[in-house]
């Protein structure tokens, strides 16, 4: 499914343009859907069509299902040594390695996101990914437990780490392939079966690698992909009652059904659902260190960042020196064609997002925020947004909704105590991101931040290593870490007397 029509660009990679039409990925062999519906796929930054995509309906869904299944009870996949399963994995890695650039392209023509950011940033952060559970799938391991004797006869009590059966995955459109490898790395590293629901807007890194999946050794069943819409395809997964395991990420509004869904069947969930994530300033940072991870933090991937850090909470003796930089940085930031080496910023994924986030920008002036650069879509062909600054208050709702654009709020703040009271009055608690030299304000800070993850001094894209998740509107459950493998797996109890 590889054949496409391309250019060549500088760095002699072959940026495709148009494909055939696309498939479904289902028990090891490609398929149209069963009622032949097809759906549009569209560059952000032009317009153009790139190609239809089989539109999934719950037949196909169920299908995908019994397949895995199928291979969860019969291909041998759970019975095989982690060793092995590791090994597959491994070689999946160096797949996904040596088509570093093609899939990057697929990214950068279906969301937008920066050439460049793929080849250096999604693509090896995904192989990492990759290497990190395919190197644990060998280490799962349950644990013992010596009892006193009893009646004269010894006790022993061990857990086994077993599979969990069918995962059905919903991956998000902003980081596709990224996100994507949090779920399937470990999912099939413990010796699960999968189906994923890719974004309508960015299915094709997925479909390819259920081809590198394939290629690298994981038997017919294993993988499936079922591209389609939420409300019909992403709905029947999440009720499907062959699933064993949820796992979604997106948005809050939208996790919230998969919630619901998937709760009836009693079901383990992961939701991971955004955030409106603080950035604090301390009056002794670092500004020459923090204004480059500040800036980052609102407009990497145009602010579609689910830890993007958009509400800027600065000291008041900063606050004109960091709206004067950020807003310079945001007035030196580029708008073009995602592969263009010198384009600071593409376009975001949408029709229905470019609206939503000019609506804001409408919004932040009408509360009477002060709008200090940008505010405007951006007057050229696709959804391309002006990097925006504001200078506003906590209670405006540009500085408490989940914009998910290039759309930084600076709130100024005065006592340090209750710039914390601030950045937790939030429905979301995915993510903050400190700036002091202070040890004792860093270590108190992140300790009384209600979120799932802290960053101090620096800001970018999750390890692999550590565990990624948020709190309260921001989700359920961890991805990544020994967690995210832990995480699909079942722990069971084995209590002997000999």
């Amino acid at each position: 499914m590889s054949d496409y029509t391309s250019t060549a660009r500088a760095d002699g990679a072959q940026v495709p343009t148009t494909f055939p039409p696309r498939r479904l990925w289902v028990g090891g062999r490609w398929r149209g859907a069963s009622g032949g519906a097809t759906y549009r796929s569209e560059n952000p930054a032009t317009l153009e069509h790139i190609c239809d995509i089989a539109d999934a309906s719950a037949e196909d869904v169920d299908d995908a299902v019994r397949a895995a299944q199928a291979a969860f009870d019969g291909s041998g996949w759970k019975e095989m040594g982690g060793a092995e399963r590791g090994r597959i994995l491994f070689r999946a890695a160096d797949l996904i390695e040596a088509d570093t650039r093609y899939l990057s392209a697929l990214e950068t023509l279906e969301v937008g996101k920066l050439y460049r950011d793929g080849v250096f940033g999604d693509i090896p952060a995904t192989l990492a990914t990759f290497r990190y559970y395919a190197g644990y799938a060998d280490k799962l391991h349950g644990s013992t437990v010596q009892l006193p004797d009893y009646a004269g006869r010894h006790r022993l009590n061990y857990t086994l780490r077993e599979p969990l059966g069918v995962i059905g995955a919903i991956t998000p459109w902003n980081n596709p392939i990224v996100v994507a490898g949090w779920k399937i790395a470990p999912a099939l590293a413990a010796g699960n079966t999968v189906v994923i629901k890719p974004p309508e807007d960015a299915a094709l890194s997925i479909l390819r690698l259920a081809e590198i999946l394939a290629e690298a050794g994981v038997p017919d069943g294993v993988f499936n992909v079922v591209p389609g819409r939420g409300p019909t395809a992403g709905a029947a997964l999440a009720r499907h009652p062959g699933l064993a395991k949820l796992t979604f990420t997106g948005s809050p509004e939208v996790g919230a059904l998969m919630n619901t869904h998937a709760g009836g069947q009693f079901r383990k969930v992961t939701l991971e659902l955004g955030g409106k994530n603080p950035q604090i300033v301390f009056p002794d940072a670092d500004l020459d260190r923090a204004l480059p991870f500040i800036a980052v933090g609102n407009f990497l991937h145009q602010g579609q960042v689910c830890a993007a850090g958009t509400r800027v909470y600065v000291h008041d003796s900063l606050v004109e020196e960091v709206t004067r930089r950020l807003a310079d940085h945001a007035e030196s930031l580029t708008l073009g064609d995602p592969f263009d080496a010198d384009v600071a910023m593409g376009p975001v994924v949408n029709r229905q997002q470019h609206e939503r986030i000019g609506g804001y920008l409408g919004l932040g002036v009408a509360e009477g925020a002060e709008l200090v650069t940008g505010g405007s879509l951006a007057q050229r062909p696709g959804y391309f947004v002006e990097p925006t600054v504001f200078l506003g208050r906590h209670d405006q709702r540009i500085a408490r909704e989940e914009i998910f654009g290039p759309v930084a709020t600076i709130i100024p703040f005065s006592d340090t105590t209750d710039v914390l009271t601030l950045a937790n009055d939030s429905h979301f608690g995915l993510n903050a991101i400190i700036y002091t030299e202070d040890l004792h304000t860093a270590q108190t800070t992140a300790r009384d931040l209600r979120v799932g993850n802290v960053w101090i001094n620096a800001f970018g894209i999750p390890d692999m290593t550590t565990p990624w998740g948020g709190r309260a509107g921001s989700g359920i459950g961890r991805e990544l870490g020994a967690a995210g493998i832990e995480a699909y797996t079942e722990e069971k109890t084995v209590q002997m007397m000999f």
